[in-house]
């Protein structure tokens, strides 16, 4: 078979990354105390998603059964991030924005070094009947597929899914680019597709024709009413159309993609990974179809925006975890805020309510690792931010730790002394 040659191809040294724990999170309380503080639960990593995967393969090399892939598309572009409340999603000029991501390149060797050694190690990392869905755009999608071919041979290629959406375009002269490319190579030929996770109903036209003549079909009628496993071309609105999804986080794949994507791929408790995971749709899925998932990104942004989706949906208990070389910034909550204990209750105060975008509470500190037991997600729509978390009856000590993040990505803690 061709192969892709570039003069940089095969020239890095790679090294596993070292990660510190940031915080074990459990939403509303769920989980807490553990009943074994070693268990392993599932994971988002802060940092280059190369290192994280080269420190999993002692552990999880052949053993995740889908990874979902959505790399920077060589677009040579910023996305920043929408941070504002109930903005108009017409009036771009109007909207509060902050950094999000960079997908912006010297030339297509970089990006090529970029994206060929994480391809390699996410083959490793796939279990024998595991999937990779590598979703990328016009842009790069060619040489990707050359290099899938090269990792994990041609004859793995499984489908190449178009998924087609609508939406206003700048482009004058020509068609309007309105579809993603995915590819989806497997690991072995014994992989595991579930068709019947993912059937769909007939359209309602090819029902009445194969009701209306025994001829239709040439002769062979389907079950009308088990439905079909759907084609390799997908419809489903981007996020800026299904305003309970939003984020603001730029470039958010919806809910409804990866649910096909994930039932149809792996198992209620099978292992998913997401090493480009964004605004977390992944880990999200993942975690209401039942699986255990693996997330990673390289920016605080994201790995914010993930958790606050998972807190806001009640998830299981999961960690983070922070390369070392990151350094976060945790600064101190200082006389902005006013933190008070008291009625059994936690409460915050402040004039700048509408500059706190998440604060949770360690009710029992004990100067090491950060438990997550309270929290408080700032909605969506232009309300504030819950300022009083009831106390859990159980397993508080006389210290606690509050964490604050801003609207604008700053870091706060502060330690308090029951009186």
């Amino acid at each position: 078979m061709p192969k892709l040659h570039w003069n940089t191809k095969n020239q890095r040294n790679i090294t596993p990354g070292e990660f510190v724990i940031f915080n074990n999170s459990y939403p509303g309380g769920k989980g807490y105390p553990p009943n074994d503080p070693k268990e392993k639960s599932n994971r988002l990593f802060l940092g280059d998603n190369l290192r994280v995967m080269v420190s999993l393969l002692p552990d999880y090399e052949g053993k995740i059964n889908l990874i979902y892939a959505d790399p920077p598309f060589y677009t040579n572009r910023l996305y920043p991030t929408r941070v504002g409340q109930g903005e108009d999603s017409r009036r771009p000029h109007e909207w509060q924005l902050e950094e999000g991501y960079t997908d912006d390149w010297p030339d297509l060797e970089s990006y090529l070094d970029m994206l060929y050694p994480r391809l390699k190690l996410m083959h490793r990392l796939l279990a024998e009947d595991g999937t990779l869905y590598l979703h990328l755009d016009w842009h790069a999608n060619s040489y990707a597929r050359i290099l899938l071919d090269e990792i994990f041979g041609s004859e793995r290629l499984i489908n190449e899914i178009i998924w087609i959406y609508h939406g206003p375009s700048p482009i004058k002269s020509a068609f309007n680019r309105k579809h993603d490319t995915i590819l989806v190579y497997t690991k072995s030929k014994d992989y595991c597709f579930n068709a019947d996770e993912v059937r769909q109903p007939y359209d309602p036209s090819t029902i009445k024709t194969f009701n209306s003549s025994p001829k239709a079909g040439f002769g062979k009628k389907p079950d009308l009413k088990r439905g079909k496993v759907p084609e390799d071309w997908w419809y489903f609105p981007v996020v800026a159309r299904l305003h309970n999804e939003r984020t603001g986080y730029p470039t958010q794949k919806p809910e409804a993609l990866l649910e096909r994507i994930v039932r149809a791929s792996s198992k209620p408790g099978d292992l998913v990974a997401d090493f480009f995971c964004g605004s977390g749709t992944t880990p999200v899925t993942a975690e209401r179809l039942n699986r255990n998932y693996i997330a990673a990104d390289n920016t605080w942004r994201a790995i914010h925006t993930t958790r606050k989706r998972l807190m806001s949906m009640g998830a299981t208990p999961f960690q983070i975890l922070v390369e070392k070389s990151i350094n976060l910034n945790l600064g101190r909550i200082n006389s902005d805020y006013l933190i008070n204990i008291c009625d059994n209750s936690i409460t915050l105060d402040s004039r700048n309510l509408s500059e706190v975008d998440y604060w949770e509470v360690d009710p029992d500190w004990k100067d090491s690792t950060f438990n997550s037991v309270l929290q408080a997600v700032r909605p969506r729509k232009k309300r504030p931010i819950k300022t009083k978390i009831k106390l859990p009856c159980e397993s508080t000590g006389s210290r606690y730790c509050v964490r604050l993040v801003e609207v604008k990505g700053r870091l706060l803690q502060t330690i308090m002394d029951e009186k």
